[in-house]
């Protein structure tokens, strides 16, 4: 796993890569979230593909867990990925509502992550 730091005016910003998954359950996601925290980041980029596909079944709850954890601590998360291959519409609703609040945001591009950052 590597951490690339983004800065824009006084906020920092994670980037968090990897050849191999990164969140796989609940405590992955608690875990990485204390450690960015530890380092003085406040918001993280996380990718699609280092998330466990279970993340995008609502039905496991891993997802509802995990952002609420990062909303408790004001702790911004963005999501990199291609989301239109989620077809259920419980998740095209929770992307939405995600996106509305402007803390946890599922983006196409690391620059529209970024960009939410800066707003």
């Amino acid at each position: 796993m590597t951490i690339q730091s983004h800065e824009i005016g006084t906020i920092k910003i994670a980037e968090v890569t990897s050849d191999d998954m990164i969140i796989q359950s609940v405590q992955d996601g608690l875990d990485l979230m204390g450690n960015i925290y530890y380092q003085g980041f406040d918001k993280v980029i996380l990718y699609e593909k280092n998330i466990t596909p279970e993340f995008f079944d609502l039905k496991t709850k891993i997802a509802g867990e995990i952002l609420q954890k990062f909303s408790n601590y004001r702790i911004g998360l963005a999501i990199v990925g291609d989301f239109s291959k989620y077809e259920s519409k419980s998740m095209k609703d929770f992307i939405f509502e995600s996106n509305k609040t402007k803390h946890i945001n599922f983006v196409n591009t690391l620059e529209d992550a970024l960009k939410n950052f800066s707003k």
